[in-house]
C-alpha cells in the first residue's frame, strides 16, 4: 500500500523559485533607471535585488546607481510597472525540472499554490502567459492581503492554507522573505539553491534545502 504523502498543501514562491524571471525583471528595471537618466544594472546583479516586490527592487537599483529619493521613485516606478506588464514573459522560463516536480506532487494528491511578493495581477498574468496558472489552487500576490501584509508576514501563508482547504503545509522559496513567512506561519520551509539568493543557502535558515527540483518530492517526505 502506498504511504500517504506527509503534506496536503505545498506553496511556492514565484520569482527565483518556480521561474527564472531575472531577464524580464532586469529589462524592466533598467528601462526605469534609464528613464531617470541612470545607468543599467547587469542581470546577474538584478537577481540579488529581487524578493520584496517591484518597489523595493527599484529602490535597491536606484541606490546602486547614484542614490534613491522619493521624487525619483515616483517617476521611475510607474515606468517600470508599465514596461514590465507589457513585457512580462519575454525571457522568463521555468527552472529545470519544475514542471515534472509539480506533476509528481499533483499525482500524490497535493494541492499546489503560489505566494509571491509580486503584485497579484502580474503574478496571475505571468503564470497564465507561461501556461502554468491552472496548476495552482490559488495565486496570492504581495498586495493581496493589503499594505504591510506581504512576506515575511504570515498573513499570505495563512490565507493560502485557508483557500486550499487546510491541511499540513510546506513552503518552498529562495529568500529570507519566504522562509521567514513560513516560520511566522508555523510551517516548515524548503530553500532552493538555484534561485535568486542574496547571500548563501544557509542564510535562508530553511528547514531543508534542495539544489534541483528533482529533489523536492523526497525532500518533502523526509521533512514530513
Amino acid at each position: 500500500m502506498t504511504q500517504a504523502f506527509p503534506f496536503q498543501i505545498v506553496g511556492f514562491d514565484l520569482d527565483g523559485t518556480l521561474l527564472d524571471t531575472s531577464g524580464d525583471l532586469a529589462a524592466a528595471m533598467n528601462h526605469a533607471l534609464n528613464h531617470v537618466d541612470r545607468p543599467s544594472v547587469p542581470v546577474d546583479e538584478v537577481r540579488h535585488l529581487v524578493g520584496r516586490g517591484a518597489k523595493v527592487m527599484l529602490e535597491r537599483g536606484l541606490e546602486r546607481t547614484g542614490g534613491m529619493d522619493d521624487a525619483l521613485l515616483a517617476v521611475a516606478l510607474p515606468a517600470l510597472l508599465t514596461y514590465y506588464e507589457a513585457n512580462i514573459c519575454v525571457e522568463t522560463h521555468a527552472f529545470d525540472g519544475m514542471e515534472a516536480a509539480l506533476d509528481r506532487l499533483t499525482a500524490r494528491g497535493v494541492t499546489l499554490a503560489v505566494v509571491t511578493n509580486k503584485y497579484e495581477r502580474f503574478a496571475v498574468k505571468l503564470l497564465n502567459e507561461i501556461g502554468l496558472a491552472s496548476r495552482f489552487a490559488t495565486i496570492i500576490g504581495g498586495d493581496t492581503m493589503g499594505p504591510g501584509k506581504a512576506k515575511p508576514d504570515a498573513a499570505p501563508i495563512h490565507e493560502m492554507i485557508a483557500r486550499c482547504g487546510g491541511g499540513r503545509t510546506a513552503f518552498v522559496g529562495d529568500s529570507t522573505a519566504d522562509t521567514g513567512a513560513a516560520r511566522n506561519a508555523g510551517i516548515p520551509s524548503i530553500g532552493v539553491g538555484f534561485g535568486f539568493l542574496n547571500g548563501t543557502l544557509a542564510d535562508l535558515q530553511a528547514d531543508a534545502t534542495i539544489d534541483h527540483f528533482d529533489e523536492l518530492h523526497d525532500c518533502l517526505i523526509r521533512l514530513g
